[in-house]
């Protein structure tokens, strides 16, 4: 299975490359680390990316893209990944807020919010997950109640991710009561400087910002802050996480490290329990696989087919490749002595891979969801 990319990947790639050489640090792990150093090297990088026009290839130009095919905003995604995702945050407002905006979002709303995602400098947080509605999304109980000209929303979220920094976010609530749970959800996109929202941080072994609750005290939401129509939000949310799910190129640093490891160790390599190198390899496969499966929705996509039931495929690929390679990886790095300031680095990327994997089967909607999508939809297609 072969994927035609364009003669301009293998170059663009090239130059991700070097531009991450020449501005983040080389024991980088990530924007979201207890360290306000990281973020800004993050958000440092991001505007180097946007002042080059790499932020956001793919976007229209109206929008600030250079309208660039799908596949070269996919090597952005897959080099960035593979590299501790330089890029922070952005990645969401990049794969999935602005495209929807730029589909469903007014006039207005793609004046004020396409602009500065574009550039790089606005960090947008998700209000999907609540204490009793994780996986069962449209079971939300977070409500929007007409107010005069708006709406009063009162709820709470949890494990919003980078609600601590984010400046906006893409909220789901409740408007109306439907036949079906999933009808009567409106999407409103809300400035995270209001009084009325509150972010209580959640400790977690990954680390700041990644896990926090989220309160709505009679937030005052007018008709310009909902997006697309009210009541049906439910097709917008399923729209954003067949996005969401592909964005997030896991897969590109699994096989980084996998690649590295025989160079890590050196000499060592061939010392290792044969058992143990097969299992790198059957590793290897794996993220071949993922990498297919996504490469797949990416195809869909850009013929203008969105199919959930794709994206549910590649998700729980990539979240089970996450899981066992963090298992085969730390088995190898206890295997070996890495004295030198190489080996060091691969050890810490090693274990930074191991604590993020622990959440991957749960996160953006569990692997049990994801069967539930890909059995409704080929009962659907019998």
């Amino acid at each position: 299975m072969e994927y035609e990319m364009g003669e301009g990947v293998a170059t663009l790639r090239r130059e991700l490359r070097q531009l991450v050489r020449e501005h983040v640090p080389p024991d980088f792990l990530g924007a979201f680390t207890a360290d306000p150093a990281d973020l800004e090297v993050a958000q440092a990088f991001c505007r180097t990316l946007a002042e080059r026009g790499l932020l956001c290839m793919a976007w229209p130009r109206e929008f600030g893209g250079r309208e660039s095919s799908p596949w070269e905003q996919m090597a952005v995604r897959e080099e960035m990944w593979a590299l501790h995702e330089p890029r922070g945050a952005q990645y969401m407002g990049v794969n999935w807020v602005g495209p929807t905006i730029m589909r469903h979002g007014t006039a207005e709303q793609q004046a004020r919010h396409l602009p500065p995602i574009s550039r790089g400098e606005v960090i947008w947080c998700q209000g999907f997950s609540e204490p009793e509605a994780g996986s069962d999304l449209a079971s939300l109980r977070t409500t929007a109640r007409r107010d005069g000209g708006g709406w009063r929303v009162t709820g709470q979220k949890v494990w919003t991710s980078y609600a601590t920094m984010a400046q906006w976010c893409f909220l789901l609530a409740r408007t109306s009561k439907g036949a079906r749970r999933q009808q009567g959800l409106t999407v409103f996109l809300v400035p995270m400087s209001d009084p009325a929202i509150e972010v209580r941080p959640i400790a977690s072994m990954i680390g700041p910002h990644h896990l926090n609750e989220v309160f709505f005290d009679e937030l005052r939401v007018t008709e310009a802050d909902v997006l697309g129509t009210v009541d049906e939000g439910w097709s917008l949310v399923q729209e954003v996480l067949a996005f969401e799910r592909v964005g997030i190129a896991r897969y590109a640093r699994v096989e980084r490290l996998l690649h590295e490891a025989p160079t890590a160790l050196g000499d060592q390599w061939e010392k290792l329990p044969e058992e143990l190198r097969g299992r790198w390899a059957r590793m290897l496969v794996h993220a071949r696989r993922a990498r297919l499966l996504a490469y797949r929705v990416v195809a869909l996509q850009a013929s203008g087919r969105i199919r959930p039931d794709d994206s549910a495929a590649y998700r729980i690929a990539v979240t089970r490749l996450d899981q066992e390679s963090a298992e085969v990886l730390m088995d190898i790095v206890a295997e070996a002595s890495l004295p030198d300031e190489a080996g060091r680095r691969f050890r810490r990327a090693v274990a930074d891979h191991r604590r993020y994997s622990v959440s991957a089967t749960v996160a953006s909607g569990s692997v049990e969801m994801q069967r539930i999508l890909m059995a409704r939809a080929l009962l659907a297609a019998s």
